[in-house]
């Protein structure tokens, strides 16, 4: 999922951009995202909100983004996924680590600085991965 991952079995390398979220790191169907929003917890950022849930098959982390017409036009939308997509890549999760994670933004980030973003970003998956870990020692 880092810029750095070599290429994961579903995609011939070379169709993988570097730095790009191969089809094995992403949410992709709406049941997954409806499991973790359900089941899943919560963190709360300044700038988004981000729900997460042990996965009970192994594979690394799964990221989703929730960009809803309510945050503005197509324009808006479309720039704020693509600042967490790079803040996302910035700070990766661990490969061991098998959680969904979904990021739904706020209206505040498109105003938000860059290294801000960052600096949540990395605090959340921290909490993610803890997470992780204390789901394992209770196993």
């Amino acid at each position: 999922m880092c810029a750095d991952v070599p290429n994961g079995t579903a995609e011939p390398s070379s169709q993988v951009k570097r730095g790009s979220f191969p089809r094995s790191a992403r949410l992709l169907r709406h049941s997954d995202f409806e499991r973790v929003y359900k089941q899943g917890k919560r963190h709360f950022a300044t700038h988004f909100t981000v729900f997460y849930m042990r996965r009970a098959t192994p594979g690394g982390p799964r990221i989703g983004f929730t960009v809803g017409r309510a945050l503005g036009g197509a324009v808006d939308r479309n720039r704020m996924k693509r600042r967490l997509r790079e803040a996302v890549r910035s700070h990766c999760l661990d490969e061991s680590v098998s959680v969904d994670v979904v990021i739904n933004p706020k209206k505040s980030l498109l105003r938000a600085g860059f290294p801000e973003l960052l600096e949540q970003t990395k605090r959340a998956f921290d909490v993610v991965q803890k997470f992780q870990k204390k789901a394992e020692t209770n196993s």
